[in-house]
């Protein structure tokens, strides 16, 4: 996932020089503009502000955009005080700030979403881990291609695989999910050793780091996101991918709104519902894991071995692999 999650120094940096797309030419006073917070990747912000902007919109918010854990932090931190009228954000984070202390609406129209999910969010984009590998470069260094993510602690990959640090890369989760549901915390720990000795220096901070370095061919090898990769040997890439015997694991990305009571903007949710609506036709483009009710994605784009982890995905649960991830460093 382009926009990692523990990036702290991003805080004024992006806050000041946030992209305010909306701002100029405003014909409705700032007062009124809905503020809206995300921490999406750019492809995910254009096709929501697309949306939003050919359903009347246009001029009537404005976009701040956050590197994810500054954005957690702020929800966290700031609750239902938070100057965000509306947010996108990675599911578990909002969860997470509801429990800590309840701040969204429910959302009041029919989603159509496929799973369940609280009342308060809904998803609009899912991404899927998988092996990623550079075809022409596993054949120059006579290299087996990986079946299981455990494969990858194999020696025979010294220097020959990246994968993401789970410090500052949520793609980074999928990886531990899928070692922890497999083979526990002790056996994973005991694998990501083995992993993270074999990626040495291309341990990666953005979860498309891998991906890059596959296709430039500075490794043979990489964990990353399924779609990047799909989308990659469509184009004619060397580039192919393994669904893990340990299996394909998913973070999703939600909708909500902020319940500030009386001072609760209405269009929020309006809007809220304009994103869940209409905004999804074109981030199927980009993340095509259908959600729901009605939308379909190519045979390719279907994962072999989808699995959810056994847990409720939560921050306190991200802290505990993170600790997991850093003493197998």
């Amino acid at each position: 996932m382009k926009k990692s999650m523990l990036i702290l120094g991003l805080t004024s940096t992006l806050l000041t020089g946030c992209l305010l797309t909306g701002c100029g030419n405003n014909s409705a006073s700032a007062d009124d503009q809905v503020v809206l917070y995300t921490n999406a990747d750019d492809e995910a912000v254009v096709a929501m502000e697309n949306a939003l902007d050919a359903n009347g919109y246009k001029d009537k918010y404005i976009v701040q955009v956050f590197g994810t854990s500054e954005l957690g932090g702020k929800l966290l931190a700031e609750g239902a005080e938070s100057e965000a009228d509306l947010i996108t954000m990675s599911s578990f984070y909002v969860e997470s700030a509801e429990a800590e202390h309840p701040m969204f609406q429910d959302l009041t129209f029919d989603t159509g979403a496929l799973a369940d999910y609280p009342a308060y969010y809904s998803p609009i984009t899912a991404q899927e881990g998988a092996i990623i590998y550079n075809t022409e470069a596993v054949k120059e260094n006579n290299l087996p291609v990986p079946t299981s993510i455990k494969d990858l602690a194999d020696p025979v990959y010294k220097d020959m695989i990246s994968v993401t640090d789970i410090q500052s890369s949520s793609t980074a989760w999928l990886l531990i999910q899928a070692l922890i549901s497999e083979y526990g915390e002790d056996g994973a720990a005991e694998i990501l050793k083995g992993i993270y000795q074999n990626a040495g220096a291309h341990i990666e901070d953005s979860g498309s780091g891998p991906i890059k370095k596959v296709r430039a061919g500075e490794v043979a090898i990489g964990f990353g996101l399924r779609h990047q990769a799909v989308a990659d040997k469509a184009e004619g890439l060397p580039i192919d991918y393994v669904d893990p015997a340990e299996g394909n694991f998913t973070l999703t990305e939600s909708v909500a709104v902020i319940d500030k009571g009386d001072a609760t903007n209405p269009e929020a949710i309006k809007m809220a519902e304009c994103i869940v609506k209409n905004a999804r036709a074109e981030l199927l483009q980009t993340y095509p894991i259908a959600l729901y009710d009605g939308e379909t994605v190519e045979d390719i784009n279907k994962s072999g071995n989808p699995k959810t982890f056994k847990e409720k995905l939560t921050v306190d649960l991200l802290k505990k692999h993170q600790a997991i991830s850093e003493a197998s460093k």
